[in-house]
Parts: C-alpha cells; structure tokens; sequence
C-alpha cells in the first residue's frame, strides 16, 4: 500500500503510557520517510506529557476524558479540523475508531479483525496484517509503516529531556552516589505489583555491592514506596510523588539499571536506554517486553499466568515466585 508523501498525517493513540511509548518508534519512522509532512498525535491527559514537545511531532491533541460526551465532541471536532490526508489509528478500540473515522482520511489504517476490539476495525478502510495475540505491540505498531510502504530505520524513540528538566533531575538527584538503581515501584494494576520486603532486601543487596537505589513511583505509590522505605535497612533516595512523567526521561538516563514490573515508567527507561529488569506475571513479557532489555526478564510462574486481570484473588502467585536472589543477580549482570 505505497502513498505518496501525505501533507497531513494523523496518529491516534489516545491510551496508556506504555503503548503511546512504543508507538514513537512508528512516529520516528513517519518523519524520516515524510520529513516535510504536518504530524498531529491524538492523545489522553495521562500519557500526553510523553509527546508533547516531541521533536518528530508537529500537534498534539488531547482528549479530556474527564469531561465526558461534551469533551469527546469537542475533542472530536479538533480532530476534524486537521483534516489528515492519512490516519493512523493504534488504539483498536470504539473510541479510537470513532475518531479515526471522524478525521476524514483516506486511507485510515488501522489493525485487522482478529487484533482490534469493540468493532473498532468497522471504522478503518484499510488494515495491517493479523498477527498472533502474543506478539510484540511495538512491532506490530511498526507493521503500520510497512503497511505504507516507507523504508525500514532503526527503532529510535526520540524522548529527550529539555535543560529544565535535566536541572531538576540535578535537585531530585543532589547527593545521591553513582552508580545508582532506579526502582519503580508501582503500576496501573495491582496484580502487577512485586512485594515492599522483597524490595528492600533488593535494595539492601545492592547496596553491598555499591550501588545507591532512588525509589521512583507516582502519587498512587506513595504508601508502597513508603513500606519498602520502612523495611530497607540502608539509606534510599525516595521520589515516590514527587515527579512528573517527565522528569523520569532523565532521572532513568543517568541510573546503571532500571528495576521493576510491568508498567508505564518501564517503557519510558528503556526508550531512554536504561538496562531494564523487569518482573512478569499477569500480563505477557512476550507482547509487553521492554524494548532492548529482552535478557532483563524476570518471569514468575503460575498455571494461570498470564490472566491480564487488575486485581488478583490468589494473593499474586504468580509475583510470589520470583526469588531477591534472581532480581539481585539480574541487576548486578545489568548495570551499566
């Protein structure tokens, strides 16, 4: 499906930080094959820091959820407005599709059948190839440019921090010895998370071996990070709550390892090129795995793994079995 280079170019990927990380490789690629194309970028509050003020990108539209059906009709209108010579909706939900169709293009690629939701694919007239369910998603999102017919380049994900931002990772991070490890603690879904003792012994190994830790987590991850705090027999730096989205681009740059489980802040490390480990359970390292860091996996184990739900009735088994010792060991063979 080769286009010609397109004046106007529209991505739809309202969601989860994780998923709007792994499209900017997609982005990154669109604007080296159409250097001179007008790249607009559909976006939700929670994730939109991640591209705003992205250098391959030209617009960004958020859409305030919070605001209900009038939002979503003003926010549809904007979308109109772009008035896109192609659309590219990464959603696959009802959402998405609406404002895929909404913006008017032709073509509006989105994903087959078998991968979208919610009738999504009804919205899109033209489609990737189906793909196994678990698949890596950053790689599917870059099937949308084959799709298009653009040259292959290298996965690059263009996150880079402005001074001010590096300055204030300079205040969070005053005082704190290198080579440092950088744990977030926290998640979208309680069945992802590890445990704060198994943490603090973590933290505690370390350290033995010479490495700081800066606990790293968002203001729903306050209490947890202040359990591994409680339990950590060795002086930590903790940031849980005190950071934007943001500031975790050059807060992850500058640590040997990143360490943690299934999450946004994951996805930003590695697109920063921080070594990551990272812990697996409820959902699929396969699918989610963190760009780069594929020999930093740790994998729990449990008949029903993995089940993606957010909350789990058996206590996290799947999380139980993964050993400090295994983490520690990971971490160390990690570090940059």
């Amino acid at each position: 499906m080769a286009t010609a280079a397109p004046e106007r170019v529209l991505i739809v990927l309202l969601g989860a930080i994780g998923d709007v990380v792994r499209g900017l490789p997609l982005l990154m690629r669109l604007r080296a094959a159409w250097p001179q194309a007008h790249i607009t970028w559909a976006v939700e509050p929670l994730s939109a820091p991640v591209v705003q003020g992205h250098p391959a990108l030209d617009e960004v539209i958020v859409f305030e959820r919070r605001g209900g059906a009038r939002a979503f009709a003003a926010f549809l209108q904007r979308i109109r407005a772009v008035r896109p010579d192609v659309t590219l909706d990464l959603q696959r939900h009802l959402k998405s599709g609406v404002t895929s169709r909404v913006s008017g293009a032709r073509p509006r690629l989105g994903f087959a059948r078998a991968n979208s939701r919610e009738g999504n694919w009804l919205f899109n007239n033209a489609h990737v190839p189906a793909r196994p369910h678990y698949s890596s998603k950053l790689a599917h999102f870059l099937t949308f440019a084959d799709r298009l017919g653009l040259p292959p380049a290298p996965v690059a994900f263009g996150l880079r921090p402005t001074a001010d931002e590096e300055r204030h990772a300079d205040e969070l991070l005053a005082g704190i010895a290198q080579p440092f490890l950088a744990a977030f603690v926290g998640s979208s879904c309680e069945s992802r998370l590890w445990f704060p003792d198994r943490t603090a012994r973590v933290i505690e190994a370390v350290a033995a071996q010479g490495m700081a830790t800066v606990l790293l987590g968002g203001p729903g991850d306050v209490g947890f990070a202040g359990e591994v705090e409680a339990q950590c027999g060795v002086p930590l730096r903790n940031l849980a709550g005190r950071t934007g989205l943001r500031d975790l681009f050059a807060i992850f740059a500058r640590s040997a390892v990143a360490f943690g489980p299934d999450s946004g802040p994951m996805h930003i490390a590695a697109a920063v090129g921080a070594p990551v480990v990272s812990m697996w359970g409820a959902t699929s390292a396969a699918r989610s795995m963190p760009w780069g860091s594929e020999d930093g996996l740790l994998q729990g184990q449990a008949d029903c793994m993995p089940c993606f739900r957010k909350t789990c009735p058996i206590g996290r088994v799947c999380m139980q079995t993964i050993a400090v010792e295994a983490a520690v060991g990971r971490i160390l063979a990690k570090r940059r």
